[in-house]
């Protein structure tokens, strides 16, 4: 426990969450949130391409909510800093692909050995090392590469659905120069929402249920492991930690807890594979929305994060719900206040990424996290980290943190001799 990030404290966060309470943040975290619940229709959609039962994958999605939540109520609070959790992507759809080839018990088997992996390397204080030997602007260019189609998912419905779009987009950059003290994501909900009411949305669709997590136990076998479970423990040592702690330190904070958040998400993921869940990990693009300019100052940020786990674990058991209500909006809502929120996080990383040391490596880190390439199943975030940081050391090695610090070292030794 040596190695773990020390943090303020969960004494005082109670105290604390009211008095930082506003309501940037609270716009901030009530947005991220409502990316977090749209999330679960990628599981959903995975799900139904793999051909999994619909029952199976519901129970998928509450989990993922419930659990990521609860874990996300813990980390912010207690470092004080905009930390939501949510669950891997890439890993989401690697899972769903894996089951029908290994089975589920044997997925989940290879899940906990991954968490497992990823809690040793977090208790061990290895992420240092991880994040000497990926530099920022190389995991800039791949969060860039990543959140890139929010920004072109945001102007789309221009294309489309040209006056609700207009009027949202509108509306947002309206409010930021002439209603300062009104956060302008809360005025583009209320637009967006307006908008929908006075062109008769159809809502006739949406159902109640109520359903909790359900247990299930793993089940061991080394080929579940090496197609599955070795990837995503790459994935979230390798990739989740690393974007997640880049935004948050893009975004003007010193320090962020790598080892910390890659050994609670490594435990996470171990308890979330005895209740049909394949990962617990820091969420990258809501992390960005809590951690940036919009969520106010920084020191209050965090608020926003707490939030985001708070309206998981209450929506979690409502899922069917939220998730019929959410299938009742417009396609266009939800892609572009999420578009609007990341808006100067997008352009925060393309900045890091390309006004600094490592040019090579951030181009094609950036290139292949837009391209969306799958290697052996992978996504292409892990590989735009693995050849920026491969192509980087071939051409630009001289960059690199650890060639600087060597001569150092010699000439201490000199000295001391």
């Amino acid at each position: 426990m040596k190695n773990l990030e020390k943090g303020v404290g969960l004494a005082s966060a109670p105290r604390d969450f009211l008095r930082d309470l506003n309501v940037d943040n609270l716009s901030a975290g009530l947005v991220a949130g409502i990316f977090g619940l749209s999330a679960g229709i990628i599981h959903i959609s995975a799900g139904t391409a793999a051909g999994l039962p619909q029952e199976f994958t519901l129970l998928w999605v509450i989990s993922y909510l419930m659990i990521n939540g609860l874990f996300g109520l813990f980390l912010p609070a207690y470092y004080r800093l905009p930390l939501p959790m949510a669950n891997s992507i890439p890993g989401a759809l690697l899972f769903a692909a894996i089951i029908p080839v290994v089975g589920l018990n044997e997925a989940l088997g290879a899940t906990l050995i991954a968490g497992a992996i990823a809690l040793v390397v977090g208790l061990a204080g290895w992420m240092s090392l991880v994040m000497r030997l990926i530099p920022m602007p190389i995991v800039m260019g791949m969060v860039a590469g990543v959140l890139l189609k929010f920004g072109t998912n945001m102007v789309m419905p221009l294309q489309n659905a040209l006056l609700p779009a207009a009027v949202m987009i509108l509306s947002f950059f309206f409010a930021a120069r002439y209603l300062r003290r009104v956060p302008p994501l809360v005025v583009t909900l209320l637009v967006g929402v307006g908008y929908m009411a006075l062109s008769g949305a159809d809502f006739s669709s949406v159902t109640f249920s109520f359903r909790l997590p359900e247990l299930i136990l793993p089940t061991f076998t080394l080929e579940a492991f090496l197609a599955y479970g070795l990837p995503l423990a790459l994935i979230l040592v390798g990739m989740e930690t690393p974007a997640g702690v880049g935004l948050v330190k893009g975004m003007g904070y010193k320090e962020a807890p790598a080892n910390a958040i890659t050994a609670l998400g490594g435990f996470g993921t171990m308890l979330s594979a005895f209740f049909n869940l394949h990962s617990t990990c820091i969420a990258a693009p809501m992390t960005g929305i809590c951690s940036g300019p919009e969520a106010g100052s920084h020191d209050k940020r965090w608020v926003a994060a707490v939030i985001v786990g708070i309206i998981f674990v209450v929506a979690a058991p409502f899922y069917g719900f939220v998730f019929s209500l959410i299938e009742a909006m417009p396609s266009y809502f939800i892609a572009i206040i999420a578009g609007l929120a990341l808006l100067r996080v997008i352009s925060s990383a393309m900045h890091m990424t390309f006004s600094g040391k490592h040019e090579v490596g951030a181009m094609f880190s950036f290139l292949i996290a837009v391209s969306g390439v799958e290697v052996f199943g992978i996504g292409a975030s892990f590989w735009a980290l693995v050849l920026g940081v491969g192509l980087s050391m071939l051409v630009e090695f001289k960059d690199f943190e650890f060639t600087v610090a060597l001569p150092r070292r010699r000439k201490a030794s000199t000295l001391a001799r």
